[in-house]
């Protein structure tokens, strides 16, 4: 009781944005027709043109060629900011009853040189990751602007290849899930472990115009003793290949993991989706994978995942899953999450989301029930 009382805090909260909202539009009109009508003062240059080399970002359009000060007319630029509060029932004596707020933010620069390739940079911050709100997997970087990851991407021979650094291996992957919903544990449909990443990566992916599609990805994590493709180093392999029809698709994904005790852990993921008409979607997957170290009666290791969405249910989307809470190795107990949420635009730049869980626990500790509202601004 004491959680859902104190939820009340939310929708008083977003309840707030409106007006404050429509007191600051009036506020600015009545600023603007006040400047307009006596403050304004105009000379001979006041229609000059401005310079060529003025340095203001406007996502790429009307920008000159001249790098001198000024940015490529091929270089834009999108920002978006989410903001969040939510609490957690259950769990640790840490997690019962804590009710937290936070943000994420997020910058994402990219161009091209040829047309056909690009260079893409994501900036982002946040407050530090908080119990409570941790589901949404927001942004966190302790309030500091940092390079999350820099990639190229560019087409050779037919063939489209992505190098990067900090980045998702597997981002190239095709998996057949069109499931959406905002919680980190489930949104990536059961492939849990066969998507790879790493300090270094490459990928590669070849569309071969029917329905099929297939990629493959490296990622390397090594120092400058140890270097990448070396027995020392944690070198990361996996291969992906997806067919897609009118209403539905399926996929495979394969991953070698090298370990640090010179093992290498191997797992495979099997995806699919169906899109009827007139119905929600559905989308399972089921991933296995094999602990080179461990016992012979610890060392399998799955998750599974299934999951409801409805497109159209009034101004937004439905969406609702069950799945492994996290991967199960083999004599545990099967752990599971059930997750629902409603998602829906205010307007073009502004996106609300709540969300409701439940994540079993251990034998001996409390299951979490969770409850938190996301708004989403993109600009």
């Amino acid at each position: 009781m004491k959680l859902f009382k104190s939820l009340l805090v939310a929708p008083a909260t977003l309840g707030l944005l409106a007006p404050i909202a429509a007191t600051a539009t009036e506020v600015n009109l009545n600023d603007i027709s006040n400047y307009s009508n006596g403050e304004i003062e105009l000379s001979s240059d006041s229609f000059n043109p401005l310079p060529t080399n003025n340095p203001l970002l406007a996502g790429g359009e009307g920008l000159h060629d001249d790098h001198d000060g000024s940015f490529s007319t091929t270089t834009t630029a999108s920002f978006s900011a989410d903001f969040v509060i939510g609490a957690e029932d259950g769990g640790t004596a840490t997690t019962d009853d804590a009710i937290s707020a936070g943000y994420g933010f997020q910058i994402d620069l990219n161009t091209s040189f040829t047309g056909e390739d690009s260079l893409d940079i994501s900036i982002d911050a946040g407050s530090t990751e908080t119990i409570g709100i941790d589901e949404f997997d927001i942004n966190d970087g302790n309030e500091t602007l940092a390079v999350d990851g820099i990639s190229y991407t560019f087409p050779l021979a037919g063939v489209t290849y992505v190098v990067g650094d900090s980045t998702d291996a597997s981002g190239q992957f095709s998996i057949a899930c069109v499931y959406g919903g905002p919680g980190a544990t489930l949104s990536d449909c059961g492939v849990i472990s066969a998507g790879i990443e790493g300090e270094t990566t490459l990928s590669a992916s070849y569309d071969f115009d029917n329905g099929w599609y297939s990629s493959i990805g490296f990622a390397g994590v090594g120092t400058s003793n140890e270097g990448l493709f070396t027995k020392e180093s944690e070198d990361s392999y996996a291969a992906n290949i997806a067919y897609t029809g009118d209403t539905y698709g399926v996929s495979l994904t394969y991953a070698n993991i090298e370990q640090t005790d010179a093992t290498d852990d191997t797992y495979t993921a099997v995806n699919a989706f169906w899109t009827p008409d007139g119905m929600p979607s559905i989308s399972v997957g089921f991933e296995f994978g094999d602990d080179a170290s461990a016992a012979s009666t610890a060392d399998e290791i799955t998750s599974w995942f299934v999951g409801v969405q409805f497109d159209e249910v009034g101004p937004g989307t439905f969406g609702a899953a069950v799945g492994t809470n996290g991967s199960i190795t083999e004599g545990s107990d099967e752990l599971l999450m059930y997750e629902a949420f409603y998602s829906y635009d205010i307007n073009d730049g502004m996106t609300i989301t709540p969300l409701v869980y439940v994540k079993e626990q251990a034998t001996g500790t409390d299951d979490e029930t969770g409850l938190m509202v996301k708004t989403s601004f993109s600009f």
